[in-house]
């Protein structure tokens, strides 16, 4: 039977374990969108081709509708991130742990936020999970490996991409004799195509953990074929939209201003690669961070044009990147221990 929105508020009133994992997973999905959206729009505000107002609001608005218009047709990334790791222990223990993974990517999160450091909610989000899960069963048995593989390979070949086709589109548009006018203009659908790739991206990865929960609450650790019913697409679509409507000046600074100098040109090619990269993985299923393809588009723009590289920054949010995995994982495994401490 489809769970509706009225039988999952009643499940919310019978079970406080799954309201708090609720709660938390709609945070985390306002955090996604409050330090993770600016970055498709980085480019458009650097340049002036959109103030940050509008841009925001676009950004909104676009992620909505990629959450809703690509997880209806292909729910591959979702189903990736819900089968990532599996929970034994019972309903309320297992609850317990997901409340723990949660946490751990609330606390990376703003912390990477503070220093202006853009980082990927989706890879703290399945190495919170695993982290949160090696607790609960005791070692890494309980994590689907091949799952895993899925998210580093999106890692890889959207990075690589990024920068290979932020270079290349930044060469062909130098053969383009466009007035930086017609190049901002341009710059407006590319950075709202970039912000719906977000929405399909992130949004889905949010959905999986929904759904996992949900399949935790109901006693059920195993994984099963799911089907996502319209009000979650729509609830999950609309907090991220909220968060991005929050705005995120400091990284819009540090990726569109510290790392590299972005001029029309530059703004547009990066805008382009990014979308171009995100919608490729979308196609194929494969887990991608938006984050991480932007910055490496960023990067191959700045290495084939005028613009001067800081790698000094680019090495700071490198170092974040690697970091993100083996920190999560361990803030998750710890503060799950914590938590199934006090729940026993």
């Amino acid at each position: 039977m489809p769970l509706s929105f009225f039988r999952f508020l009643t499940w919310l009133g019978k079970y406080p374990p799954l309201l708090t994992v609720t709660l938390l997973i709609l945070a985390v999905l306002l955090v996604n969108g409050w330090t993770d959206a600016p970055n498709a729009i980085a480019g458009a505000v650097v340049t002036g081709a959109l103030s940050f107002q509008r841009a925001v609001a676009l950004a909104a608005v676009c992620n909505f509708l990629g959450v809703l218009c690509v997880t209806t047709v292909n729910a591959s990334v979702a189903e990736t991130v819900y089968s990532i790791a599996s929970f034994g222990g019972g309903s309320r223990a297992a609850l317990t742990a997901l409340c723990a993974a949660m946490t751990a990517i609330v606390l990376w999160a703003g912390a990477a936020w503070l220093f202006g450091i853009p980082t990927s909610e989706g890879h703290a989000l399945v190495a919170g999970i695993s982290g949160a899960a090696a607790a609960l069963e005791g070692g890494l048995s309980c994590i689907r490996w091949d799952c895993w593989a899925r998210v580093l390979l999106g890692l890889v070949l959207s990075s690589a991409a990024g920068y290979w086709s932020g270079a290349r589109v930044q060469r062909l548009l130098r053969e383009w004799n466009a007035s930086p006018q017609v190049l901002r203009l341009a710059q407006i659908p590319t950075s709202a195509a970039a912000a719906f790739f977000h929405g399909a991206q992130d949004g889905q990865k949010f959905l999986g953990v929904f759904l996992l929960g949900i399949a935790l609450g109901e006693g059920r650790g195993d994984v099963q074929t799911f089907w996502i019913p319209a009000w979650l697409m729509v609830l999950c679509a609309g907090c991220m939209a909220l968060g991005t409507l929050l705005g995120g000046r400091r990284i819009i600074d540090t990726v569109g201003r510290e790392m590299v100098t972005i001029g029309p040109r530059e703004g547009l090619a990066a805008d382009l690669a990014n979308a171009a990269c995100l919608l490729g993985a979308t196609v194929l299923g494969l887990p991608a961070s938006t984050t991480h393809t932007r910055t490496a588009a960023l990067l191959g723009v700045g290495s084939a044009g005028d613009s001067p590289v800081c790698w000094g920054v680019a090495a700071r949010i490198a170092l974040a990147w690697v970091l993100t995995f083996p920190g999560c994982m361990a803030i998750g495994f710890w503060t799950a221990r914590l938590f199934l401490t006090m729940l026993s």
